[in-house]
């Protein structure tokens, strides 16, 4: 009797164990509209990798550990890497923090984008977007992208309500990066990144 416990306490801890894993490091989200058309679709759901992106204030960090150096800038130390050009992002929508949303990082702090005739200019120069189907062809000014932030659009630039439209992402509002599709069952795979 006294190992049947002990094994259903060890289950019981294990089962706890690898809950609070998988909570803290994936989620699923279904997409809605048609913003990422053709890459996503409306009622496709995907699973996001939410450790990639994970991170800790160097700031923090220091007050802990006193050998480590800081700038006093609020720089943040990644567990792999920051959100990186042409990476499919998931996010907390800025303006209603109850929404996500899953976009494209199409600028990375330091870069400059402008958008001319629907052709985004990254850096001085045109990127190739295969994924896009249906360009907008306004134009905007260039911006830089500030620190701590980044420029998101909508694969299907004609129907995304993206940075175009209410600027920069900060880094705080990223979720994590889109990973893989698993529903419908034509659209399971991995999600791939275009740089």
């Amino acid at each position: 009797m006294r190992d049947f416990i002990r094994e259903l306490i060890e289950t019981a801890l294990l089962s706890v164990a690898v809950f609070l894993v998988l909570h803290l490091s994936v989620q699923n989200f279904r997409v809605e509209g048609s913003s990422m058309v053709p890459t996503l679709t409306e009622g496709q759901y995907i699973i996001a990798n939410k450790i990639i992106y994970s991170s800790v204030s160097i700031d923090t960090l220091a007050g802990f550990l006193p050998f480590i150096q800081t700038s006093g800038k609020g720089e943040s130390l990644y567990t792999f890497h920051p959100p990186e050009y042409g990476e499919i992002i998931i996010f907390n929508f800025p303006s209603d923090q109850s929404r996500d949303l899953v976009k494209r990082v199409i600028g990375v702090p330091g870069d400059t984008i402008e958008i001319q005739s629907g052709q985004v200019i990254r850096n001085g120069e045109p990127i190739e977007e295969p994924y896009v189907v249906n360009k907008d062809r306004r134009t905007y000014d260039p911006v830089e992208v500030p620190e701590n932030s980044y420029y998101v659009l909508g694969d299907n630039r004609r129907s995304s309500s993206d940075s175009r439209d209410w600027g920069f992402l900060s880094d705080e509002h990223v979720v994590g990066r889109a990973w893989i599709g698993y529903w419908p069952m034509d659209s399971i795979g991995v999600l791939q990144a275009f740089r």
